[in-house]
């Protein structure tokens, strides 16, 4: 998602130009009906992961592209850059093939030259550019917001309680107190796929709210962008529901527990909160990404958040 800043950029450079996005498979639906987007390659990583990509790889050549643009620093994504034919390839100085590339960008995360990964993303075009900065933006469809009108018949803020890391998810008893917490007059949606429903629904029991529900599992990522953007605000970890919220210009309130807003994932939005610990910690971050478990064993990362700084960011009910 922080990649599409690179789509908004290239369409206002060069409006007549066909832009691809490639990503892996389950992503694609983030940008169905795209506005901008000529097309959008899937790569199955999942299923055959090699010979996949060597498939992309001499679809990739037969479009003959003009330019490749790799936003991640991965061998796999060197390797379809750097062989595409392309008659310009231009990636980070960290992907083992950068040597390979037309040109390649220093890509700065942490210390005082750290900026947010969209300015390190728009740093790749802009010497065929300009220096103006743009922002994630996602387009839910006419669809994809009417799929979601029968949920929006009150105030409502929604909480995406998940994440692929556990050192990046405030811990589910955290969020049970913070809900507790919230004072009549909003409902409360739970967010997530598929795989966080069991988690939202323990949430849900452990709070006998009548203004509750779990809605994740039962909405598209364009759909639950779409709730987002009409919320009065959006709990999240430093996860993907956050960057929907960016991409949105949603109101938003992200919870960092390992990870650092220092490292340049913040959120975007216009409303933005920030809630961490407000004290400093020895083990803090304990590494870029997250962990599956608390290195030191006792994540006070998260722990010692306090409700009321989550308190204090609700909207007037």
């Amino acid at each position: 998602m922080l990649a599409t800043v690179l789509i908004e950029k290239l369409h206002d450079c060069f409006p007549d130009a066909e832009i691809d996005f490639l990503l892996r498979k389950g992503n694609e639906q983030l940008l169905a009906g795209h506005p901008f987007l000529h097309d959008v390659l899937i790569w199955d990583k999942k299923q055959n992961k090699q010979i996949n990509l060597f498939r992309m790889l001499k679809r990739i050549r037969r479009n003959r592209y003009d330019k490749i643009i790799n936003v991640q620093r991965f061998f796999a994504t060197g390797i379809l850059t750097a062989f595409s034919g392309a008659k310009e390839t231009i990636g980070f100085d960290k992907n083992p093939l950068s040597f390979l590339f037309s040109k390649k960008i220093k890509h700065l995360v942490g210390g005082d030259q750290s900026v947010h990964e969209t300015i390190r993303n728009l740093a790749l075009i802009r010497e065929f550019t300009n220096d103006a900065l743009y922002k994630p933006k996602l387009y839910p469809s006419a669809s994809d917001f009417s799929s979601v009108d029968a949920w929006v018949h009150s105030k409502f803020i929604t909480l995406s309680p998940a994440s692929v890391w556990f050192t990046k998810q405030f811990p589910a008893s955290q969020w049970i107190s913070f809900i507790r917490n919230i004072p009549p007059g909003f409902t409360i949606y739970l967010l997530g796929g598929p795989g966080d429903v069991a988690l939202c629904e323990s949430i849900r029991e452990a709070v006998p709210r009548h203004d509750f529900k779990v809605l994740a599992g039962s909405l598209s990522f364009l759909q639950s962008a779409a709730l987002m953007s009409r919320a009065s605000m959006n709990y999240v970890n430093d996860s993907a529901p956050m960057h929907f919220a960016s991409a949105m210009n949603a109101p938003v309130t992200a919870v960092y527990c390992s990870t650092l807003p220092e490292f340049g994932f913040g959120p975007l939005s216009d409303m933005r909160h920030i809630v961490q610990i407000d004290h400093p910690l020895y083990c803090r971050p304990c590494g870029l990404h997250g962990y599956a478990a608390c290195p030191e064993g006792h994540f006070k990362c998260a722990l010692e958040i306090k409700q009321e700084q989550l308190i204090k960011t609700l909207p007037p009910a």
